[in-house]
């Protein structure tokens, strides 16, 4: 298995170099022949530089917003995985939406903390806070979509339970709902490595990466990526809050008012699923539960689910 993800090295360099969104207002031509304008957005919170980007159709002015948040130790350049139709920045820029990513503080693009414990998923929410308000301000339009993966979905609801006015629609894919089990974390800074980076692709029999499952070229590109953006550390403050006792519940589903998806894999193993089933219990009219048999938490980059992913986030949004 490491020969062929070395073999692969060359292209994934030719390919990360044509794929990267490097500057500002840059529009970055692809395979599809569909152009997507790209720009950044200078944000500050609490004396720290947060990366907020847009993309977008080329040309186009779209009036629906969506912010898409990333989840613990790497950050939101995961969305764009720019092989064949994975990305899903450009599969929600295609159905007409500006799609705005941001980094939490001490994560990829944006600046570093020198407590790694500070941005926990408090800190995250009001960080997610501080980018809807500048889009808000950009846009005129004062609701936008949020879309969490894994702890994302835990600091996208806190800001969804105590901003609900800025928000429209609520996607929590593969959310963790309650502690992953108690654990002391004293260490504030996560050592990053490749093998981290690529735990969540599912393994076959043998303890290698199924590649009916994952195709080596996304984990090329993502764990290249991982490397590029987030480099050798990462915080821990959301390492800490998700590691504590599976009693402990960590999204507040009865205080969510906007129609929220609840979309993941039936093989997560980081999931309550006792808790997954009855999302529906505690979550506005409107809401859905989609639960994709034989998918894990990388579904949405999973060669047999990910089309299943995106035609559910994408027809609950438009509804």
């Amino acid at each position: 298995m490491k020969k062929l993800l070395c073999s692969l090295i060359s292209l994934l360099i030719v390919l990360t170099m044509i794929t990267a969104f490097a500057e500002p207002a840059v529009v970055v031509p692809l395979s599809d022949a569909i152009e997507y304008s790209y720009d950044e957005f200078p944000l500050e919170r609490e004396g720290i530089a947060l990366h907020l980007d847009r993309i977008a159709v080329a040309g186009t002015a779209p009036e629906r917003n969506i912010l898409l948040v990333h989840g613990l130790t790497y950050s939101s350049h995961e969305f764009d995985i720019n092989y064949e139709d994975y990305s899903l920045v450009r599969l929600l820029a295609r159905a007409g939406y500006a799609v705005w990513r941001v980094d939490v503080a001490g994560y990829g693009r944006s600046g570093a903390v020198e407590d790694g414990f500070t941005p926990n998923s408090d800190y995250a929410g009001e960080d997610i806070n501080a980018a809807v308000e500048l889009i808000i301000s950009e846009t005129g339009i004062d609701k936008i979509d949020i879309l969490g993966w894994s702890w994302g979905t835990v600091t996208s609801s806190r800001f969804a339970v105590k901003y609900p006015e800025h928000l429209n629609k609520l996607v929590l894919y593969a959310p963790i709902l309650s502690g992953l089990g108690a654990f002391e974390v004293t260490e504030d800074f996560h050592y990053n490595t490749w093998e981290h980076a690529a735990d969540d692709f599912q393994l076959d029999a043998d303890g290698h990466y199924d590649l009916t499952i994952t195709d080596p070229v996304v984990i090329e590109l993502y764990c290249s990526s991982c490397w590029h953006y987030d480099r050798d550390y990462s915080p821990n403050g959301g390492r800490r809050d998700l590691l504590v006792d599976p009693s402990e519940k960590l999204i507040d589903l009865p205080g969510i008012q906007a129609q929220t998806l609840v979309i993941c894999g039936d093989k997560d193993p980081y999931l309550n699923y006792d808790l997954v089933n009855s999302v529906l219990d505690d979550l506005p009219e409107g809401s859905e539960l989609v639960v994709i048999p034989g998918a894990s938490h990388a579904l949405m980059i999973e060669a047999p689910f990910y089309h299943d992913f995106q035609d559910n986030v994408l027809s609950f949004l438009e509804k």
